[in-house]
């Protein structure tokens, strides 16, 4: 991305009708966006709660807040970020002197930035550095991960968090592979998943790796944790009647959200089944294609 505009114009965020439809913002209002991004949720929220309406915007992600802070410099102090992830949200909260919110929104997942910055492997559409950090400041890389984990934990993890049923078979080349030196690039990994899994085996809509790199960014960044922590802790943080709106993008943390807001006695679940995208949004914003969105009510 050349720029700011540029970044704008390329992200699209995912359900915007459909969220603040639920999220309902009005102008005496606050609201977390828990994944500020390239800012376009939080722009839409901001917009709808106007005039008097605020935001207190989450992320990690140091490029994507500088990218979102001049985007959205016209809501002046109306919108604060703050540079933590969303399991933080009581401790974030706290620093700005703020103990309940009308509504918590999340959208889980890489931003368009993310994948397009080219320095953090999160993609293998161009050879890039395994990194897959979302926050520079952690140490744990995808990179370190394949270098430092068994075979078994290697297995584990492509299984539990990409539901890759190859995982052992996987597991094992890249244990023999390192052995002559470390995977470093997106697309070294990649062709060596390629390798590992036998030609029938391969999906048919989906590159052979995709969950492999799903399940290392999962890892590298703690996320279900991350998530759970906020299912958890982000339920105490809401008035009553506020909403709580979760967007997803794959089964695992779906089945996390779906469950954590039934057994939540202080919830009450607003959507039976998840909430997706239209045939005219899934057209234009293939991302909106595997969103789910789950709502929840505080009683």
């Amino acid at each position: 991305m050349s720029g700011q505009g540029d970044a704008a114009k390329i992200h699209c965020s995912v359900l915007p009708a459909e969220t603040l439809k639920f999220l309902a913002p009005r102008s005496d209002g606050i609201y977390v966006d828990g994944t500020l991004g390239l800012g376009g949720h939080t722009e839409a929220i901001l917009k709808k709660s106007s005039p008097g309406g605020r935001v207190i915007a989450f992320d990690w992600d140091e490029a994507a807040i500088e990218k979102s802070r001049e985007r959205l410099k016209p809501f002046g102090d109306r919108l604060t970020i703050i540079r933590r992830n969303f399991s933080e949200i009581v401790e974030g909260l706290t620093e700005v002197g703020i103990d309940k919110v009308d509504g918590i929104l999340i959208d889980i997942g890489l931003s368009s930035l993310q994948l397009d910055m080219g320095e953090r492997g999160f993609s293998f559409q161009r050879d890039e550095p395994l990194d897959m950090r979302m926050d520079i400041r952690r140490k744990i890389t995808a990179a370190s991960i394949l270098a430092d984990c068994s075979e078994q934990e290697l297995a584990d993890i492509f299984y539990y968090y990409g539901e890759e049923k190859q995982a052992r078979r996987i597991a094992s080349h890249i244990v023999k592979e390192r052995v002559a030196g470390p995977l470093e690039t997106s697309r070294q990994l990649a062709a060596l998943v390629a390798r590992a899994v036998p030609r029938p085996f391969h999906p048919k809509r989906i590159h052979v790796a995709t969950r492999v790199f799903q399940a290392l960014r999962i890892a590298v960044n703690t996320e279900l944790e991350n998530l759970a922590a906020i299912l958890e802790n982000g339920v105490s943080c809401l008035s009553p009647g506020a909403r709580f709106c979760v967007i997803s993008f794959h089964s695992l943390e779906d089945r996390m959200v779906k469950r954590k807001f039934r057994e939540n006695i202080e919830l009450r679940v607003l959507t039976k089944k998840p909430v997706v995208a239209g045939s005219e949004e899934k057209e234009q914003n293939r991302r909106s294609r595997s969103a789910r969105m789950r709502v929840a009510e505080k009683i």
